[in-house]
């Protein structure tokens, strides 16, 4: 199994010098990916787990130029919440400065008051057919070709699109756990990556990703899921991989099972000596279990 670690960018009590603690772990471990979390402008509702978040992609720049050997992901951003063309350009910047590091994890998002927050109210009804379109016109500009771009929410007649990504393809993996966003996964993406999702969730996805693919006649993209650790819990909200090192082993060999190669860790703390020291613990006592 191939681990990422999911950077402490967030909730509150995030710090520059929590994520840097985290991407230098990461990278000397050799686990192959960090990733960040995206929000822009929640509601107060939201604001214990959000309220303080650093920008998705600037955090990744920063660590990018920090640790050079690390890949760099979005788990995942919340991409109708922004202006398709500007990501095209953002994602494409990053991928040509870090040689080729980038992986883009992209959802529809689920907060309505964020979408209004953020000026894109009428846009909530339609993130899904926004998504779809963001994907094919990603991929048409990075391509590099000039031609025009038509489109229900973009059409582009005359343009010209550099840097192009290092990365041909540069990745996209799609997030979310509702059956569209499965087909959309098996229909469009490079990958399928889920978070908050056991390994028995997990599976009944499997098929529908395999034939949203067979019908649209693309290869079976990658799968991978973001995960909680918990070590010596016994229990908690949502699902998490809790307890001993061997119970947690066993979670990641149910996850390999199913045909996932790559899990995004998260641990639950933004504090810089915490975190080192559980991600430390899972790569010296759950790791070599698997």
């Amino acid at each position: 199994m191939d681990y990422g670690l999911c950077l402490p960018n967030f909730p509150d009590g995030a710090t520059p010098e929590g994520i840097d603690a985290g991407a230098e772990v990461a990278e000397r471990l050799g686990w192959s990916t960090v990733w960040t979390t995206d929000h822009v402008l929640v509601p107060h509702d939201a604001a214990s787990d959000y309220g303080r978040i650093y920008e998705a992609l600037l955090t990744l720049a920063w660590v990018g130029a920090r640790y050079p050997r690390i890949r760099l992901g979005t788990s995942v951003i919340v991409v109708p919440q922004r202006n398709a063309v500007l990501l095209a350009k953002e994602l494409a910047t990053l991928d040509s400065l870090s040689s080729g590091r980038v992986v883009a994890g992209v959802g529809i998002g689920w907060n309505r008051g964020e979408f209004a927050n953020l000026g894109m109210a009428d846009r909530f009804s339609v993130r899904g057919a926004y998504l779809d379109e963001t994907i094919r016109l990603w991929r048409h500009l990075w391509s590099g070709s000039t031609e025009p771009f038509r489109g229900r929410f973009h059409v582009i007649e005359d343009f010209s699109f550099g840097p192009l990504p290092a990365q041909t393809p540069l990745p996209i993996l799609v997030g979310g756990r509702a059956e569209r966003a499965v087909r959309r996964a098996g229909a469009m993406a490079d990958g399928y990556h889920s978070s908050a999702t056991g390994p028995l969730a997990y599976a009944e996805r499997i098929p529908i990703v395999r034939a949203a693919a067979e019908a649209a006649g693309r290869p079976m993209p990658t799968l991978s899921a973001r995960v909680r650790v918990q070590f010596d819990a016994t229990s908690g909200d949502g699902y998490a991989m809790r307890g001993a090192p061997d119970a947690i082993a066993t979670e990641v060999r149910a996850f390999a099972a199913l045909g996932l190669t790559h899990l995004a860790l998260y641990f639950d703390t933004t504090d810089p000596a915490e975190l080192v020291a559980r991600v430390d613990r899972f790569d010296r006592e759950v790791a070599h279990l698997v």
